[in-house]
């Protein structure tokens, strides 16, 4: 069986009018987990990410802390997040909690993100979306077949939290809530690591950080 490493991008830009880009946190994040790849002296022989600058960032911190370019990076737009901001336009700030707003704190922002999230999984949001929840289930599950064919002995993936918790809930054969559950766990940079076939895939560990586990780093352990 071969392996799969899918990695969170680094801490985005949070609150910034780019989202799209790593935050300084996020360049160290990802420099630390390419570090930790290299004294475990993993190699990989093939890479693929989204097409989001997040990823494309998050990917070439890593391979440069592991010594460079290994192979050239593919790309898979299957692999991008879901617009969350289309998410919560499509149901507006009087569908969720009195006072909610797009810049309240982080904590306030995960839990409206949350109660959309399911609305849309439910196909309940009044709003025009610009792909259904079954669209963007069948869309991540298309990128880990193409993953899975194309084969490799050991594959990095850089992606999102949502690919990375609808990955992980198709895999495990759950329901959607259990997606919805874990995309509110995904850690930035993290690793969930996979073995697979070109029939098959089966999880061996979810969201771990190992490149954060010093005492001095847990500052560093983040979700937006």
């Amino acid at each position: 069986m071969a392996e799969l490493y899918l990695v969170r991008h680094g801490q985005a830009s949070f609150g910034a009018e780019n989202y799209d880009e790593l935050s300084p946190s996020g360049r160290t994040q990802s420099r630390w987990l390419g570090e930790h790849f290299a004294q475990a002296k993993l190699r990989f022989d093939r890479v693929v990410i989204g097409t989001m600058q997040r990823h494309r960032q998050t990917a070439d911190a890593i391979l440069a802390a592991m010594g460079g370019p290994q192979v050239e990076i593919a790309q898979d737009a299957g692999l991008n997040e879901y617009d969350f901001q289309a998410l919560f336009a499509a149901i507006g700030e009087e569908g969720l909690a009195p006072g909610w707003s797009a810049t309240s704190s982080k904590k306030d922002f995960y839990k409206g993100l949350r109660h959309v999230l399911q609305l849309w999984a439910d196909d309940r949001l009044p709003g025009r979306v610009p792909e259904t929840w079954q669209q963007f289930q069948t869309r991540v599950q298309r990128a880990r077949i193409e993953i899975q064919r194309a084969g490799g002995r050991r594959v990095l993936v850089v992606s999102s939290g949502g690919p990375i918790a609808v990955t992980a809930q198709q895999v495990l054969e759950a329901p959607a809530a259990t997606a919805i559950a874990l995309n509110m766990q995904v850690r930035n940079s993290s690793v969930c690591q996979y073995v697979f076939n070109d029939g098959a895939m089966s999880l061996v560990s979810f969201n771990s950080v190992p490149h954060l586990e010093r005492a001095e780093r847990h500052e560093f352990v983040t979700y937006g």
